[in-house]
């Protein structure tokens, strides 16, 4: 359906198919939100969680959906042979040329919507992007990308969790061969719980404790909050890849790739000023270049990268509570 040369060029390493509308994992998604496991991400309550039942309820028209999933491995694993400051941040931020992954992957949605259409005018689509009350995870699962992990993340066989997913919602059925759910490959690892700093895996569920998981707390939490206990000894300061680094199926992916030759050179276009601010230097030294720089100019600064949505005072607080840093 897709040529091997179009899927490479938009970064996709995987995709498949399904015509199940109706989420496997709805039920233990609403008993996660009953338990209050998902504070403080109150988006998730109310019409939005009613809404995740059905694709329908997001696309009244829609009968299938194609899946994509976006691999940011390579980029993560050539950032890690870089000389670096103190700080850390999640992979991903450094993975798509220092724009925010929406901008990017939506873009690379519309390429193939408009390749789908031009063979099926009558075609409708979509795009499901992290955005949409859409239990994305579920989908990439029904569609045969992969299994639910541990850490709640969705695993592919051979490329791991370092993935984005996008999807589009299509109004008819496709004449596409559906894959086989993939089985659950985690058997006895317990590697993501048992790395967790702060304890936010919950084994049993294999769910996150939104209000211990520092991935929420740097990123989702504007405002100054009592950080998860632990976080202070930590180097993150925008997101989390701890529970991913562990993952026995993201060392496997490193294995096999560098069994093909040497990583990339990172390429650090666009990614200028998140160096400079970010990931040079010391703790004390981050947050004393973030003090420097003015609301506004944070904003002109980092304007379409991650960083914009949590501002300069959701970092300024998650450097705070650093203890290297405050003190």
């Amino acid at each position: 359906m897709f040529s091997a040369a179009f899927l490479k060029d938009l970064g996709i390493v995987d995709w498949g198919y399904t015509d199940q509308l109706e989420p496997l994992s709805y039920e233990k998604y609403r008993t996660w939100l009953s338990e209050n496991k998902h504070e403080p991400l109150t988006y998730l309550e109310g019409e939005r969680a009613d809404k995740r039942m059905n694709l329908k309820n997001v696309f009244p028209e829609c009968e299938s959906a194609l899946v994509f999933l976006f691999s940011y491995a390579e980029q993560k694993y050539s950032l890690e042979q870089e000389d670096l400051g103190e700080a850390k941040i999640a992979s991903y931020v450094t993975s798509f040329g220092g724009l925010d992954y929406h901008y990017v992957i939506k873009e690379r949605l519309e390429k193939i919507a408009n390749e789908l259409k031009n063979s099926n005018p009558n075609l409708e689509v979509k795009p499901s992007l992290d955005v949409l009350p859409v239990l994305e995870r579920d989908l990439a699962l029904r569609a045969g990308l992969g299994w639910f992990g541990k850490n709640s993340m969705l695993i592919h066989r051979s490329e791991g969790s370092f993935t984005m997913i996008g999807a589009l919602l299509l109004n008819q059925k496709l004449s596409v061969k559906e894959k086989s759910m993939e089985t659950d490959h985690c058997g006895q690892c317990t590697a993501c719980a048992d790395a967790c700093p702060t304890l936010a895996i919950d084994l049993e569920t294999r769910t996150l404790k939104a209000d211990q998981c520092v991935a929420t707390y740097t990123i989702e939490v504007f405002k100054d909050e009592a950080p998860p206990k632990g976080y202070a000894q930590m180097s993150e300061i925008y997101g989390c890849d701890i529970c991913q680094d562990v993952c026995p199926w993201n060392k496997r992916w490193l294995r096999e790739r560098l069994k093909q030759g040497p990583l990339k050179s990172f390429d650090w276009s666009g990614l200028e000023k998140i160096r400079e601010v970010f990931l040079e230097g010391s703790m004390t030294q981050v947050l004393s270049k973030v003090q420097a720089i003015g609301v506004r100019e944070f904003k002109r600064l980092f304007k379409s990268t991650p960083m914009e949505r949590t501002g300069k005072n959701g970092l300024l607080k998650n450097l705070l509570h650093k203890k290297d840093a405050s003190s």
